[in-house]
């Protein structure tokens, strides 16, 4: 159980069991077939096969042509000669990759040998923890004197190495690994996810006894992550709707152990209040944003499906408003000298770029910080990041291609200075 902060007071959260309706919201980052829909995957109750499980056809979707016209001609303007690539992986939910990220806080030592046999590897370098003897040990030997040593050409570093704790497995195919079992009185041994999500979480580089603040939460794939980098000392996680709220508390209650309830808070609040109800109180915070999701707002089922798409399309366009304000929040509850991390799930220009342009236009006191080095160099060889198109860069956008369909996401660092 975990504490549920509700109009400023702490109440406990539960288990519940809720029907398999999947609970969505329309203007959601993180929706049904969007980046995080490990979660909804992982609700099959299947035992975890000992060879390799091939792609499954996907269930014929129905193609929203009012929102595929509508992309054609935005994306086809802003994503150039990338757009005809990626407009067929999107339409392709069959071909859709996704990552397996493992739960550190319950056994896997099954699992990682059944993924690697089944031919997926890391995603991100990983050195396992040194097995500790029980029998007396030499001291450690001297530190030796200072070395170092150049090279005589310029050479470009790759950046800090990356959290060691965090072990995802990808697979270069469409290979469609079975969601984990629900078994009474167990955590689950991993969540399958979109792997594109999993960049955010590495840009805010949380460390040990940080406050960190996951400002639009559900359905948690995110925080689970941020949890499997490190050990901060609080991890707010809010939701303001009740049924994605309810999501959220599901999910940490399958991943997490009952030690960190103290650790972890799942609160209410709307994200637009939260620098002024705690301002200054983080030292990171994490907004994933309600964007308009390019993967899940492609199809419709049923009948209304291009009336559905009409009515997202003219909501689309107060998305910026929103997200700039959940931005500025954010800053705003970040203390001096801690980051924020803005990220979406879409390509569009005005929910991306243009967003964090107008924050850092009027809101004094932060700076833009440059991630390229940090993570789109280091990890080029399995996602495909696109030119902005501004100096400094505003954020990283990974495009959807084929062989590397993680995405879309869109990220950006911002420091508060004072």
């Amino acid at each position: 159980m975990f504490r549920l902060l509700v109009s400023g007071e702490s109440f406990i959260l539960k288990w519940r069991l809720y029907p398999s309706s999947k609970c969505q919201r329309l203007l959601s980052c993180n929706s049904v077939i969007g980046p995080d829909r490990g979660q909804d995957l992982s609700r099959e109750e299947r035992t975890v096969p000992t060879e390799r499980v091939p792609s499954r056809p996907e269930k014929q979707k129905r193609v929203c042509k009012v929102i595929l016209d509508h992309f054609d001609q935005q994306y086809g303007q802003e994503l150039g000669p990338l757009w005809p690539s990626a407009r067929a992986v999107l339409l392709n939910p069959g071909g859709w990759q996704y990552g397996v990220m493992l739960n550190r806080f319950t056994d896997v030592s099954d699992v990682k040998p059944r993924l690697q046999r089944q031919g997926f590897i890391r995603l991100l370098p990983h050195t396992d923890p040194p097995l500790i003897s029980s029998l007396p040990q030499p001291p450690p030997p001297l530190p030796p004197s200072l070395q170092c040593f150049i090279h005589p050409s310029p050479v470009r570093y790759p950046g800090p190495p990356l959290p060691p704790s965090l072990q995802c497995f990808i697979h270069p195919s469409p290979v469609r690994y079975p969601g984990p079992p629900h078994r009474r009185g167990q955590l689950k041994p991993y969540y399958l996810l979109n792997a594109a999500s999993l960049l955010p979480v590495l840009a805010l580089g949380v460390e040990e006894g940080d406050r960190v603040l996951d400002l639009c939460s559900a359905p948690g794939g995110k925080a689970l992550a941020i949890l499997q980098t490190a050990d901060p000392a609080l991890l707010c996680c809010n939701e303001m709707d009740p049924h994605r709220r309810d999501w959220l508390a599901k999910t940490l209650e399958s991943f997490i152990p009952q030690s960190l309830s103290s650790t972890v808070t799942v609160s209410n609040q709307d994200g637009r209040i939260f620098g002024q109800s705690e301002a200054g109180m983080y030292d990171k915070v994490l907004l994933d944003a309600p964007c308009s999701n390019d993967r899940s707002w492609l199809f419709s089922s049923g009948p209304g499906g291009e009336q559905r798409g009409a009515v997202r399309l003219r909501e689309r366009a107060g998305l910026p408003t929103l997200q700039t304000q959940l931005l500025r929040s954010a800053l705003a509850a970040v203390r001096p000298g801690g980051v924020v991390v803005y990220s979406t799930c879409t390509l569009s220009r005005s929910e991306n770029q243009e967003v964090v342009e107008a924050v850092l236009n009027t809101c004094p006191g932060v700076e833009l910080q440059d991630l390229e080095e940090e993570l789109a160099l280091p990890l080029q060889e399995h996602f495909t990041f696109t030119p902005l198109g501004h100096t400094p860069s505003l954020g990283l956008l990974v495009v959807p291609q084929q062989g590397q369909t993680w995405g879309p996401m869109f990220l950006s660092r911002i420091k508060r200075i004072h």
